[in-house]
């Protein structure tokens, strides 16, 4: 199953007779186990990665270190399942360190991202303090490459 897993996050667009034919395996039995691993929550979706630097859509992506006050008997989870609910959180994390979680969200803008850090997420009972990073540049997600470096000239160095 690890093998399957792993070539559909690298390209979820291969069909099964494609993974089939790259496991050595059987098309169906390749096809059971993806609606398998749907209907338990292994697969959670197919999302494209998109390098929204190339399109006409101004975009920002942040990354926010949030510190809790953990809540008795439910830890983090009650405020981690109430940012997660926002619609502009793009993934949610519990951390250690000096900050408990890490939200990604993407905005129009930074007066955009701005207004949900202050509006939405510190106001929140038990967030005792937020600190935010833009995202200047995007190197690498999820294993793919968004620009690639320009090829170094090789120059000798004399001395």
């Amino acid at each position: 199953m690890n093998e399957l897993l792993t070539l559909l996050e690298k390209d979820c667009r291969q069909t099964p007779q494609q993974l089939a034919t790259m496991l050595g395996r059987d098309e169906k039995d390749v096809a059971e186990e993806i609606a398998r691993c749907e209907a338990e929550h292994i697969i959670l979706g197919y999302p494209a990665l998109v390098d929204w630097t190339k399109t006409n859509d101004e975009m920002v992506t942040a990354l926010i270190e949030v510190r809790i006050a953990p809540q008795r008997g439910d830890g983090f989870d009650r405020i981690a399942e109430r940012i997660y609910q926002y619609e502009e959180v793009e993934s949610l994390y519990l951390m250690s360190g000096a900050y408990d979680l890490a939200v990604t969200i993407t905005g129009k803008n930074l007066r955009e991202v701005a207004e949900f850090v202050h509006a939405r997420l510190a106001v929140i009972d038990g967030v005792t303090g937020t600190a935010t990073h833009f995202i200047l540049k995007k190197y690498k997600e999820k294993n793919h490459l968004f620009a690639k470096l320009p090829e170094q000239e090789e120059r000798m160095l004399f001395v």
